[in-house]
């Protein structure tokens, strides 16, 4: 039993913690400020207190990925949910199951139709759950303690069920008030398949596939969506297809696997993935998305019709949809389904170039991006999360080697840059047994360079590579112009100014080789926060990146169809 009653934030609280959230991600306000009185009753979670409203959003996106599991942020009424707002929109576009939490006007306030601060100045208390509806699965308003505990349930249950952000907005004279214990209830027992649509899914799919010469299984970004990594792993092995993943996906599947083979992402992506993957016969896709980015400014060349296409909870196979089925039940049931076929993986073998690891040395001349990541690559171990920020960060993140049961994190779908800074934060106090190595460019971190500061704070200990080339470098390679040089700052100089009294983070700047082996090995031992600003130059970036930013803006530079 509790040794407090039960109220609206108390019952919300518990729920979250039930889940196995252990932090939220908060920036008081008024508003919030009974709410956050309740949470901390609630032994089992810990507040984390950010700079600002959208870090707190980007951390618990990363919270999310690091657990699989739910993410809390909580903020004041409108001009703390409007900052949140593009890091929860941005958790949707990444199928995150974030819920945000917001104070919100007096109940009698809002029926007295008050005037009130933080609002737009007129008679409307709506308009911010609006904004949100449009970003989430499901925006509610608590205004009343008996429909509080439904109302929590039900918003709790479809950011499971649709692995999405849900938004609750509760009344700060609501958020002590009594309600109803949190009886138990077992929100992983939601989502069930239909088991006449699976049975026709399978038998359907097994047929097309069974008859393919050269089948090919392709895997996206909704893997994690459909908790389906395992299953896809025992398909794999049952028909020993060749196995090929969308950039967004890296570490989703096992890249030691004997099947991989590497990054599908037409002329970009790992040499000989695309052609395997164009002239299969058959493609099994298991939760891809293409878009612009993924498909390099849609330049990629799957066949759809070819195609057979599972989704999280639907499975289209030759244009039939067969709705209600779960991908996991559906991969476990399709592997023993099929015939084994290595036509698709011995063309691979045949084709395949094993690439030239840089080499790893100690030189006095400037440092090269190609530098910086062959000592990477040789930090990664089973343990290893590496974040890496929209840019250059990308292509030479997607090229290196993952050990099996290393993560890789990317916000390729919406792209946000500043991102992976909060991201980072929750990423480190969601799983605090791996090492995070984040790796983000000098532009993207003026955005949300003072999360640094919470990390501190919270004793997170990342090792952070801050890559200083003087600007926006995948916006050069998309299209230059001024606004893509930034004013240069003494990055490593932060970590001393964000330590405060109590941090313990160092900051290292490298322009060298040498120095950069001194600072990694110096990093590895350092029980704390280390930033590594490493100073590159301007040009100096992946071939990938130019290649792919040459057909990106290709593809934003079509004239409009009625010219």
């Amino acid at each position: 039993m509790a040794d407090y009653a039960w109220t609206v934030g108390t019952y919300l609280a518990t729920r979250l913690a039930e889940l196995d959230v252990a932090h939220y991600f908060t920036v008081p306000g008024d508003y919030n400020l009974i709410l956050l009185d309740e949470f901390l009753k609630v032994d089992q979670l810990q507040m984390v207190s950010c700079c600002n409203e959208l870090n707190a959003g980007y951390a618990a996106d990363g919270y999310a990925r690091a657990t699989g599991g739910l993410a809390a942020v909580v903020v004041t009424y409108s001009v703390g949910g409007l900052s949140a707002l593009n890091a929860v929109a941005g958790a949707y576009a990444e199928d995150l199951p974030v819920v945000a939490i917001s104070g919100a006007p007096n109940t009698n306030s809002t029926a007295e139709y008050e005037f009130l601060h933080h609002t737009l100045g007129k008679v409307d208390y709506d308009y911010v759950r609006e904004i949100f509806d449009r970003v989430t699965v499901d925006a509610v308003t608590i205004q009343h303690p008996t429909e509080a505990a439904a109302q929590i349930d039900t918003a709790i249950e479809k950011a499971l069920r649709h692995r999405k952000p849900v938004y609750l907005e509760v009344a700060c004279n609501i958020a002590s008030a009594a309600v109803s214990a949190p009886n138990p209830r077992d929100f992983t027992k939601m989502i069930s398949t239909d088991p006449q649509s699976l049975k026709a899914a399978v038998e359907h799919a097994a047929r097309l596939l069974n008859e393919a010469q050269k089948p090919v299984l392709l895997a996206g970004p909704n893997v994690r969506a459909g908790k389906a990594e395992a299953e896809l792993r025992q398909l794999t092995d049952a028909t020993g297809y060749a196995v090929a993943i969308t950039p967004d996906a890296k570490s989703l599947f096992d890249e030691t696997h004997p099947n991989y083979m590497g990054i599908y992402w037409g002329p970009v992506g790992t040499p000989g993935c695309s052609s395997v993957v164009e002239s299969a016969d058959r493609c099994l896709l298991v939760g891809a998305k293409f878009t612009d980015y993924t498909t390099t400014g849609h330049t990629t060349l799957v066949d759809r019709r070819k195609s057979i296409d599972v989704r999280p909870q639907q499975v289209i196979v030759a244009g039939e949809s067969y709705n209600g089925v779960c991908m996991a039940d559906f991969l476990r049931e399709l592997s023993g389904a099929l015939t084994a076929n290595k036509v698709s993986l011995q063309a691979y073998e045949r084709i395949k170039q094993d690439p030239t690891p840089a080499k790893i040395g100690t030189s006095t001349e400037p440092l090269t991006t190609r530098q910086l990541f062959a000592h990477i690559q040789q930090m990664l171990t089973s343990e290893s999360a590496v974040v890496a920020e929209t840019g250059d960060s990308w292509f030479n993140g997607i090229n290196l080697s993952l050990p099996e049961g290393s993560r890789f994190e990317i916000q390729m779908q919406y792209g946000s840059i500043g991102w992976s800074v909060g991201a980072t934060l929750g990423y480190c106090l969601g799983a605090p047994q791996r090492k995070i190595i984040t790796c983000v460019g000098d532009g993207s971190f003026q955005l949300t360079a003072q999360e640094v500061s919470t990390m501190l704070r919270y004793d997170a200990k990342p090792i952070v590579f801050l890559i200083n080339n003087g600007g926006y470098t995948i916006e050069v390679e998309i299209h230059d112009g001024p606004y893509n040089t930034i004013n240069n700052w003494q990055y490593s100089q932060l970590v001393e100014v964000f330590n405060g009294e109590n941090g313990k983070g160092q900051g290292y700047r490298v322009t060298t080789e040498a120095e950069l082996a001194e600072a990694i090995a110096k990093a590895e031992q350092h029980d704390g926060l280390s930033l590594i600003e490493v100073q590159i130059d301007r040009d100096d970036c992946s071939s990938n990146l130019l290649e792919w930013g040459s057909h990106v803006a290709k593809n934003n530079g079509r004239p409009p169809r009625f010219l």
